[in-house]
């Protein structure tokens, strides 16, 4: 499985560091690092909707206050 979350000024803004550390820190505690590959990009052309990630081909909008529930509905429930 792989996530990529956007980087582009817009996401960074909008909080894609604390985003990209989250999902660092919650691969970890899930012990994921073996299934899940993190992966950074620039702009994905959806600026107006929040940090952009991608999980597989599938799009979501997050926000460094829904990565937890996002990580365990789209990730850990699919690995």
């Amino acid at each position: 499985m792989k996530i990529t979350v956007c980087i582009g000024s817009s996401c960074h803004i909008k909080g894609s560091r604390q985003v990209v550390e989250q999902l660092q820190y919650l691969i970890h505690e899930h012990d994921l690092s073996d299934k899940v590959e993190l992966a950074g990009t620039f702009c994905m052309g959806k600026c107006q909707q929040g940090v952009c990630v991608t999980v597989d081909d599938a799009f979501f909008s997050v926000t460094p206050d829904t990565v937890k529930p996002f990580f365990l509905e789209n990730v850990v429930a699919k690995v």
